[in-house]
């Protein structure tokens, strides 16, 4: 079984090429865009590749990766996904979460009741819902309130709420 460690992380996606000697566009898929000046290596059908650098344009980075000299050869990439390791994600600061870190995780509530777990979260703008799959296949909708998320525990697989397994959701 990998640990959280080993897993990869989508960044970017593959678009077309960039002229004719194996450039390719990358339209990022993070927060962070400015780290694809710093990346060095990435993974694309979870096979290790080296980037030779980067160059920003527009709303996407143009990619010079090793062995890949041609049109023909970057063409292989288009809409494939571009991965990092998730020891190379950006770092967050204190109370941040990434959300591919609580998607799966458990939902416990005050009294130790398991609700679910976290299948999606959804962004609305004011504060994030949590999306919760509970055992009987409802959906809880939890807002990503301080009032309703007391603890997150990203080591040891849970999220614990202040919340009545009886609520209406």
């Amino acid at each position: 079984m990998k640990s959280a460690t080993d897993k990869k992380i989508i960044i970017g996606k593959f678009g077309a090429t960039h002229g004719v000697r194996g450039d390719i566009k990358v339209y990022p898929l993070t927060d962070f865009p400015e780290r694809f000046a710093d990346i060095k290596s990435g993974y694309v059908d979870d096979k290790p590749i080296e980037i030779l650098h980067t160059r920003y344009q527009k709303n996407f980075v143009v990619m010079k990766i090793k062995g890949i000299d041609s049109r023909e050869d970057a063409m292989r990439f288009t809409n494939k996904l571009l991965k990092i390791d998730r020891t190379d994600v950006a770092p967050l600061g204190e109370g941040e979460y990434y959300s591919f870190d609580i998607i799966g995780l458990r939902v416990i509530n005050q009294d130790g009741f398991e609700l679910g777990e976290i299948t999606d979260i959804l962004k609305t703008g004011s504060n994030d819902v949590y999306i919760t799959k509970a055992a009987d296949g409802r959906q809880i909708l939890i807002p990503a309130l301080k009032k309703v998320v007391t603890e997150i525990n990203i080591e040891d697989g849970y999220m614990k709420v202040v919340w009545d397994e009886n609520q209406e959701v």
